[in-house]
């Protein structure tokens, strides 16, 4: 949830303006906020299937290939539950690289968590030289386009136990491979001039979110930790009464905040 509050603090517009968002993996399920449109694009027949028929998942959502919707009316546990939602939800079955490559649609915010069953993040998907991340890159939008990467921690600090140790209550300590996606992902789509990235911590998951965010105005060129962090800090408040958040946003954002160079 940490990503979805980063990004649209970002934005500097209400949930009502938001005009697409993207998600690759269906693991997603919350922000889908008024107004906005969802692309929901997963692999996994298995997984549509399991999430529609057995985890209250809309099966309005569900696409044909040609881009149709399979089911053309609501059932009624939908339209109860959902509440016009669900109208606004598009659920493709397809590879992300593909799907990426082949729409026109331009994004406001688009979510990525696509390890697989043996919690790898295909390369492809984070390759700085990937037709995955290129294509993306035209495909986001150039003013206020944000992307927000779920990653799992690399770095081997969980205890006997399986927890991680409280010196890591405030941070969670990156590897190199997580490094390595975070770099190919700011370089790619942060764009020389007005954008920016950082990572924030769930220690107590072990994952990280990434948020690579353009059209954040920087000090003379050169973004600095302290300005972006308070800038965030500042709308946190806002973005937790706009949105009606169970929880705040700010424990979040000051806990672990890494600025990513």
């Amino acid at each position: 949830m940490t990503s979805h509050v980063n990004m649209k603090t970002q934005h500097h517009r209400s949930s009502s303006e938001f005009k697409r968002m993207k998600f690759t993996g269906q693991g997603q399920r919350s922000g889908f906020s008024k107004g906005v449109v969802v692309d929901i694009v997963e692999i996994d027949p298995l997984v549509i299937s399991a999430s529609t028929q057995a985890m209250g998942f809309p099966r309005l959502s569900v696409m044909t290939p040609l881009g149709d919707r399979v089911h053309s009316k609501p059932d009624l546990i939908d339209e109860v539950f959902w509440k016009g939602i669900h109208e606004r939800l598009f659920l493709h079955e397809s590879d992300a690289e593909k799907f990426i490559l082949d729409t026109t649609r331009i994004y406001d915010m688009v979510f990525v968590d696509a390890y697989d069953g043996e919690d790898i993040f295909p390369r492809k998907l984070w390759d700085p030289e990937s037709p995955f991340l290129h294509a993306l890159e035209k495909r986001l939008h150039p003013e206020h386009g944000a992307v927000v990467v779920n990653l799992h921690a690399d770095s081997g600090i969980l205890g006997g136990d399986g927890s991680a140790p409280s010196v890591l209550d405030g941070i969670l300590p990156m590897g190199k491979y997580v490094s390595r996606v975070c770099r190919a992902y700011k370089n790619v789509l942060a764009g020389k001039s007005s954008g920016i990235a950082f990572t924030v911590s769930a220690p107590w998951v072990c994952n990280a979110s990434l948020v690579v965010s353009r059209g954040f105005r920087r000090h003379n060129g050169i973004p600095d930790r302290d300005m972006v962090l308070n800038r965030l800090i500042s709308k946190s408040l806002e973005l937790d009464t706009m949105m009606n958040l169970p929880f705040s946003c700010l424990q979040y954002i000051k806990r672990g905040f890494i600025l990513v160079d």
